[in-house]
C-alpha cells in the first residue's frame, strides 16, 4: 500500500475512533454521569483520545505490512456507571453508542456515495468516502464482539443471569487472549468480521464495484 494511503487510512481510523469515544460519553452524560466531560474527554478534539500505541503505530504497521487485518482504538473514556440514572440498562446503552455512532456516520456517507454514483462525481472523492464508510462499519463490528474489553462484552453481560457472573469473570479476566487467538488463530477476521462487513458496505453504498476498487488500492 501506498505510503500516503496508509497515513490517510489511519487518520481515518483516529477520528472514527475518537467520534466512538465520544458517543460513549456523551451517552453516559445524558445518563447522569459527567465523568468524561469534567475530565475533558466529552469532546471531538482528537488530542485527549488518541493513543499512541493502539491509535497510531499499531494500525499503521498492520496497514504497512499487508497481514489484510486492520483495528485500532482511542483511551476509553471513563464514566461511573453508578451515576448512570438508568440502573438497568445504563451500561449496555453506553456501550451501544460508540458502535452505533460509527454506523451511522456509515449510513450518512453511504447515502452521499449512491447519490456521488448517480451523479458520475470525480471517482477519487467516492473512494475517499468508501474508505471512510469501511472503516467505520469495520469499528463498529469489530466491537461488537463480545469479548472484553470490547463493547459487545457488556451487551453480553447485560442479558447473561446472575448465576452465570462466573462466565463473566473468566471472559473479563482472559479478554485480551481471547481476542487474540480469536482474531490471530480462529480466523474470526475472515470468518466472521470480514463477510458481514462486505455485505454491509454494499447495503449502504449499493456498490460492489467500488469494494472492488478500494481493495485494489488498499493491497
Amino acid at each position: 500500500m501506498d505510503f500516503v494511503i496508509a497515513i490517510f487510512v489511519v487518520a481515518i481510523l483516529v477520528f472514527s475512533a475518537v467520534i466512538h469515544e465520544f458517543a460513549h460519553g456523551w451517552m453516559a452524560d445524558s445518563l447522569g454521569d459527567p465523568t468524561a466531560r469534567h475530565m475533558g474527554r466529552l469532546t471531538l478534539n482528537p488530542i485527549p483520545h488518541i493513543d499512541l500505541m493502539g491509535s497510531v503505530l499499531i494500525p499503521l504497521f498492520l496497514i504497512i505490512s499487508g497481514v489484510g487485518i486492520i483495528f485500532a482504538w482511542a483511551k476509553p473514556v471513563p464514566y461511573n456507571p453508578y451515576n448512570l440514572r438508568d440502573k438497568k440498562n445504563g451500561e449496555m446503552l453506553v456501550a451501544l453508542a460508540g458502535p452505533i455512532s460509527n454506523l451511522i456516520i456509515a449510513v450518512i456517507f453511504g447515502i452521499i456515495v449512491r447519490v456521488m454514483i448517480m451523479q458520475e462525481i470525480n471517482s477519487s472523492i467516492i473512494m475517499l468516502f468508501g474508505l471512510i464508510i469501511f472503516i467505520n462499519i469495520l469499528l463498529a463490528i469489530f466491537n461488537l464482539l463480545p469479548i472484553p474489553p470490547l463493547d459487545g462484552s457488556k451487551i453480553l453481560f447485560h442479558f447473561l443471569p446472575y448465576s452465570m457472573r462466573r462466565v463473566r469473570e473468566i471472559l473479563e479476566r482472559n479478554g485480551m487472549l481471547m481476542l487474540l487467538i480469536f482474531i490471530f488463530f480462529l480466523g474470526g477476521f475472515r470468518l466472521i468480521i470480514w463477510p458481514i462487513l462486505v455485505f454491509l458496505f454494499v447495503v449502504f453504498t449499493d456498490s460492489t464495484e467500488l469494494l472492488f476498487n478500494m481493495m485494489n488500492m488498499l493491497n
